[in-house]
């Protein structure tokens, strides 16, 4: 029996039997990591990645090279640590098959989630039917996305691509907040312009922070909505 599997076990009880609201941030990384480290203790690794990049949340949103430069964390362990965000995303972005979009809030709800685990700008283009039933959601760009408009044209191309009736465009502000810069709103508006030159509507642009949006159409921000 190796040296920890006592240790272990306890904290596995301790997490089925009580949840992880129990455990300090540190315990929940040791536990984790028990399934990429099999054979070392890991509670002085998750101490370590705390120290390092300063909460749990910045532990995921780390880089993999970075990751890997604590020590104890090998390729396995950082893969698995970049895994979390990423499932969680798929976790709350699973909402189901015909999820209709019928209201700004219907759309911030289902944007959200999308956003989890991504440290870059990214826009997403949500392709809607007839009815508002979500047909797909499609990354458009990434990176600084206003020096491209958005990219007017890739946009356009998606919404051709799932024959949308109608769509919506997203993109979140990472690390800051939900307010829409007045790049946003200019950006906004040529797209809009650009999109009913080819009887493709544009029903809303959702801006994404954290745990907040906004609405540019339920704030009269388009001002041809």
């Amino acid at each position: 029996m190796a040296v920890h599997d006592g240790h272990r076990k306890r904290m596995l009880s301790k997490f089925l039997e009580h949840g992880i609201d129990t455990l300090h941030s540190h315990e929940m990384l040791e536990i984790l990591l028990y399934y990429a480290i099999p054979r070392r203790d890991t509670n002085p690794i998750g101490h370590a990645l705390i120290e390092n990049f300063g909460s749990l949340r910045a532990v995921f949103d780390a880089p993999y090279e970075e990751l890997l430069k604590v020590d104890g964390v090998g390729p396995s362990a950082a893969t698995l640590i970049k895994m979390i965000p990423q499932m969680a995303r798929a976790y709350y972005s699973d909402v189901g098959e015909n999820y209709i979009i019928d209201s700004s809030q219907a759309a911030g709800k289902y944007l959200m989630p999308k956003y989890v685990g991504h440290t870059n700008e990214m826009v997403m283009v949500v392709c809607l039917d007839n009815k508002n039933k979500v047909i797909a959601c499609v990354k458009a760009a990434e990176g600084v996305v206003n020096s491209t408009d958005f990219s007017k044209r890739r946009i356009a191309e998606i919404a051709m691509k799932y024959n949308a009736a109608s769509i919506i465009i997203s993109h979140n502000h990472p690390g800051g907040v939900a307010l829409p810069s007045r790049d946003d709103i200019e950006s906004t508006r040529r797209i809009l312009h650009f999109l009913r030159e080819m009887n493709i509507p544009l029903l809303d642009h959702i801006v994404v922070a954290d745990k907040d949006y906004v609405s540019m159409a339920e704030s009269h921000l388009l001002t041809d909505y």
